[in-house]
């Protein structure tokens, strides 16, 4: 990848083996969900340590799902994070509850766990935290407050396929979980999910709110009592999800190997907040940094671009967006979150990358920061 061609900040590593899996699905006439989605349902469980897992169309009906099957619904509250895709806090409004957000950790970019005990009221159904980049909260902290207080933990874990928490992966304790597919995401299904249930008992209920409310039995017979929705994954995609997660421990691998030349290369004098620099747990879905004050983000991504590197946002303070105002947040309620998502940008990291695409966008930073040519 090095030279002068585009860098841009992620691309799907996608291999001969899995196109032509795609292609005997597509030939096989059999293309919306099928053998392939449960067969890689249960190369997802087996990951999970055998955890039920159900495969969905995105990342975001894994979120409304897990809402729904912890019982989460109109007047509830629900604690999360304001840094993070829209959908985490929009999915809480979706099936009527309320986000009560809480600033995050500085230093990790994930909610203060530090901070939770004092928004948890006698509406708080359930904490939602967010992995950001896909470095883990403290699991241990987190499902002790839970416990504390009687509340569902639903870890919205969507960028977080292959990190771990003290050496047990993710999704593979704990109690309601999900997973995004997205094409930007470590493996992808082109779109896709999945949610990790807690047990045997939620199987039944995911897969109505999966497709329609609907159950069958027998040969013709059918029956609705529950609102679902139409979010099951195709095999088309399935067969994608397959051949990606084939390649998750290579992929995370180099992905860490490029965060840690990213570490030896960067310049600390520049100015801009780097990510912590942690190696065992976190799987680095995305290299992040917070800009300094002093040059505006979009003016750098501007810049950037002119020297062939593509850079992301991800992601700007939620309670900011105009929906959010219009249901009561406003500017300064937390800080951390603010400055960081005013700030935060997201450099090139994806496993066709090479040290020499690291050097350059170190480089193009440092020309780009320092005002130079």
């Amino acid at each position: 990848m090095a030279g002068d061609s585009f860098l841009p900040f992620t691309r799907p590593s996608i291999d001969e083996d899995t196109i032509a899996g795609v292609a005997e699905v597509l030939r096989s006439g059999w293309i919306t969900s099928g053998p392939k989605v449960k067969e890689f349902e249960a190369e997802l469980s087996r990951f999970c340590g055998g955890r039920p897992v159900r495969a969905l169309n995105s990342g975001t009906a894994a979120l409304e799902i897990a809402l729904r099957v912890a019982g989460v619904g109109q007047g509830d509250e629900v604690i999360t994070t304001p840094l993070s895709w829209v959908a985490t806090s929009s999915m809480v409004l979706e099936v009527g509850a309320h986000p009560v957000f809480v600033d995050v950790d500085p230093a990790t970019r994930n909610i203060d766990l530090a901070r939770v005990e004092s928004a948890v009221g006698k509406k708080t159904k359930a904490i939602l935290p967010v992995y950001l980049a896909g470095l883990p909260v403290d699991l241990d902290r987190l499902y002790a407050i839970a416990q504390r207080h009687s509340l569902r933990v639903i870890e919205d874990a969507c960028q977080a396929l292959g990190a771990s928490w003290n050496g047990t992966r993710i999704g593979a304790r704990g109690d309601l979980i999900a997973f995004s597919f997205h094409a930007n995401k470590n493996i992808t299904t082109s779109e896709g999910g999945a949610i990790v249930l807690p047990g045997e008992g939620d199987i039944t209920l995911a897969e109505k709110l999966r497709l329609m409310g609907v159950t069958r039995f027998g040969d013709d017979g059918m029956d609705v009592d529950v609102v679902g929705g139409k979010f099951n994954l195709t095999d088309v995609a399935a067969s994608i999800g397959l051949g990606q997660f084939k390649r998750l421990a290579e992929f995370t691998e180099k992905r860490r190997a490029l965060a840690r030349h990213y570490f030896e290369c960067f310049d600390r004098g520049l100015g801009c907040e780097l990510p912590p620099a942690e190696f065992e747990s976190s799987n680095w879905h995305m290299f992040q940094v917070v800009l300094p004050a002093r040059i505006p983000r979009g003016e750098f991504i501007a810049r950037m671009r002119e020297l062939g590197i593509g850079v992301g946002v991800h992601y700007p303070a939620i309670h900011l967006f105009s929906l959010y105002r219009s249901l009561g947040w406003r500017a300064g309620q937390y800080p951390h979150a603010e400055r960081i998502g005013a700030g935060i940008a997201t450099l090139p990291l994806f496993p066709m990358m090479t040290n020499a695409d690291v050097e350059r966008v170190c480089e193009a930073a440092r020309r780009v920061l320092k005002g130079t040519r």
